[in-house]
């Protein structure tokens, strides 16, 4: 349950880009994006920061070490528009925009800077995976301290075990679970 959001708090938007989007998963693309469509305005409204992620895993060092057979593969190449974020996505030049190489957004990039900068104490995470880049990045700011809310109806994974896990098991542990409409009404206009 959502009791709180810091008055410097910021949206964090994980990997909504045209390689990862259109992927299958386990709640529908128009949905997701609506949700965090509304996420982003009421942020824009309340003048909060938004931080827009993704993601290029190209030549990454993770991407080169075994794997379980299992385990999904990552390619060394990907297409030209791979990173794009989505055009559905409604962010705006204003926003910070990120590019990680791993899991979490926070790992080799300015992101803890740019929250540092604007005095962010907590973050609003939504995106793809909820198993992968939501909860990586989330682990990391909780290491870092930050107060965080989860939107579970703006987040998505290809497994539903993955993504009930996060949400069941890790998200509780490290911070407050809600919908996007819960958020918004915590936030101060």
């Amino acid at each position: 349950m959502i009791t709180a959001l810091d008055t410097r708090t910021a949206l964090i938007v994980i990997d909504m880009q045209r390689g990862i989007v259109n992927v299958p998963r386990i709640h529908p693309k128009e949905v997701l994006l609506a949700n965090i469509n509304k996420l982003i305005d009421a942020f824009h409204m309340a003048t909060l920061p938004i931080v827009i992620i993704n993601v290029d895993p190209t030549n990454a060092s993770w991407t080169k070490s075994r794997k379980e057979a299992t385990a999904q593969k990552t390619t060394s190449s990907f297409s030209a528009d791979f990173t794009k974020i989505v055009d559905e996505i409604h962010a705006q030049s204003s926003d910070i925009f990120i590019t990680k190489h791993t899991w979490n957004a926070f790992y080799d990039t300015t992101l803890h800077e740019e929250l540092q900068k604007r005095n962010v104490t907590g973050i609003v995470l939504a995106g793809i995976a909820t198993s992968i880049g939501v909860e990586g990045t989330a682990r990391a700011a909780s290491e870092l301290g930050y107060n965080i809310s989860f939107a579970i109806d703006a987040m998505s994974d290809s497994l539903l075990e993955a993504h009930q896990h996060s949400i069941h098991t890790i998200f509780p542990r490290i911070g407050e679970i809600g919908s996007s409409a819960e958020i918004i009404e915590k936030l101060s206009y």
